[in-house]
């Protein structure tokens, strides 16, 4: 059961800085659709880079299946090229597949463009994906 204080400390608690993209939206959606051609993005900022605390057993299961055992929580979307998410919405991913210079999140259907800095931080699996939109 996931408690007050560990979802607490993972929207509240300390965590590590981290540098996502400085430079402008519209160059970190350039960048995303070269290395990403056809893919769905997702511009979001206040954003957590959660690493997921998992057992050997879970981890090697996410491995097999290309996974990582990591999500992207933000506080904010800025722009979904599929329209799925309105402006100024949170949003949490699914497991990643790829972090890619520090500023794009790849999962299976989507590529999360991290503008400027956000936060690192580690929750359960439990914490993490007790977030849903309702």
């Amino acid at each position: 059961m996931v408690t007050l204080e560990e979802i607490s400390q993972l929207f509240y608690g300390v965590g590590e800085e981290v540098a996502g993209w400085e430079g402008s939206q519209e160059d970190l959606i350039c960048l995303a659709a070269k290395v990403f051609p056809g893919k769905a993005f997702c511009v979001v900022k206040q954003w957590i880079l959660i690493d997921l605390t998992v057992t050997p057993d879970e981890k090697e299961k996410l491995t097999n299946l290309g996974l990582l055992p990591a999500t992207i929580f933000a506080h904010e979307v800025v722009l979904d090229s599929k329209g799925r998410f309105q402006p100024q919405m949170w949003v949490r991913s699914n497991f990643g597949k790829s972090l890619t210079q520090g500023c794009m999140f790849e999962t299976k259907n989507t590529v999360y463009l991290l503008l400027g800095a956000g936060q690192r931080k580690q929750a359960s699996l439990a914490a993490a994906f007790s977030m849903s939109a309702g």
